[in-house]
């Protein structure tokens, strides 16, 4: 699809529109126990005769242990007890979104490409898909925002504010990091990118584009940054929706200097990965590996400046004492890290799970 016609969404024909709100949850069983409830009551905001909205929760659980909230959520709706709520097929998934007010499906493959892609073919039929976090929480119209900028301005996209929560009062120097903002723009502005935590997709736009996230990013993070991303170079328009807030809960374990340069190495990585991926067509003659490689030892050198020169500034700031700029630098410095170690295409993981120990005995034999 070329520029000159770029793609568009928003239905405004007065047709019946269906949402489907997704929401991915990795073992949060009690935050999500208490936000179906909020998600419905904004599903139920937004319907009426030319509209309906659903709610999907997608469990990364290998043990399927969100099944049982959702049972139970449903079992308070007033649905039949005997009804539970098993995965869906791929030939009765759209039909069924579509006439439930809640779903469950089961996607045991780990990382969070993988619950994407599942909520992206379980909302087929549907007209837009909303992405909600399971550590986020809702705020009043925010769905309805999200919603009346998509159908008004016809975007592609749109998304909106996360401001944090903090379960414990975080330390001057995570507050001066900035890790935890929440990105501001005037409402029903034009953005570049946005993250999956507060998103709607047009599924129109994302299927004629034939979007999917990107596997390699499962365990990475990123993937939100490089769909985004896919989806603006094609010509979709992201804005943002200033109403459409949702709040993001930060547990203690977060909120801690070693967590946010954590972090910040992880979005420098994929930062620079990111771009190296969508810098034009795949190439896998000499050309393109020519261009690939200039581009990696390009945000290399780029990345190993910045980490140098902020760290300098980050140690002057900390002789004098100036907590919120030797915050602020110490940030950059190993964002600027993560750049280097993401142009040398090393992926740094931020979604691994616990691996199971295995035995080292030897069958028949018992260890020493």
């Amino acid at each position: 699809m070329s520029r000159r016609e770029p793609p568009v969404g928003g239905r405004k024909d007065g047709l019946d529109v269906h949402l489907t709100i997704a929401m991915l949850t990795y073992r949060r069983n009690e935050y999500l126990a208490q936000v179906i409830p909020q998600l419905l009551e904004q599903a139920d905001d937004v319907s009426g005769p030319d509209a309906t909205a659903g709610v999907l929760i997608v469990d990364n659980d290998p043990q399927a242990g969100a099944r049982a909230v959702v049972e139970a959520a449903r079992a308070a709706l007033g649905s039949d007890p005997a009804e539970s709520p098993e995965p869906l097929g791929e030939d009765d998934s759209a039909v069924s979104a579509l006439t439930s007010r809640l779903v469950y499906v089961h996607e045991p493959e780990p990382g969070i490409v993988a619950g994407r892609n599942r909520a992206l073919s379980e909302a087929r039929g549907s007209d837009a898909l909303v992405f909600i976090d399971d550590d986020e929480i809702p705020s009043p119209g925010w769905l309805a925002s999200l919603v009346s900028t998509w159908r008004s301005q016809e975007c592609a996209a749109v998304t909106g504010p996360t401001p944090p929560t903090f379960e414990a009062t975080p330390s001057p120097w995570v507050t001066a990091s900035g890790a935890f903002d929440s990105w501001e723009a005037a409402d029903g502005a034009q953005v570049r990118s946005a993250d999956t935590g507060n998103l709607l997709l047009d599924l129109g736009v994302v299927e004629r584009l034939g979007l999917r996230f990107d596997p390699r990013y499962g365990l990475t993070g990123g993937e939100d940054s490089l769909f985004t991303r896919q989806l603006t170079r094609a010509g979709g328009v992201i804005r943002f929706a200033a109403g459409a807030v949702v709040t993001k809960r930060v547990p203690a374990a977060r909120a801690r200097r070693a967590w946010v340069l954590e972090r910040s190495l992880r979005s420098g990585s994929s930062w620079a990965r990111v771009r190296i991926d969508t810098a034009g067509p795949a190439d896998d003659g000499a050309s393109g590996m020519w261009a690939r490689l200039r581009l990696r030892l390009g945000y290399g050198a780029k990345g190993l400046a910045k980490a140098g020169i902020d760290g300098a500034r980050a140690g002057v700031a900390r002789i004098r004492g100036d907590v919120p700029a030797q915050a602020r630098y110490e940030v950059s410095s190993r964002g600027g890290l993560g750049m280097v170690v993401g142009a040398l295409g090393v992926h740094v993981r931020e979604y691994g799970r616990p691996r199971r120990r295995r035995s080292t005995a030897r069958p028949g034999r018992r260890n020493a």
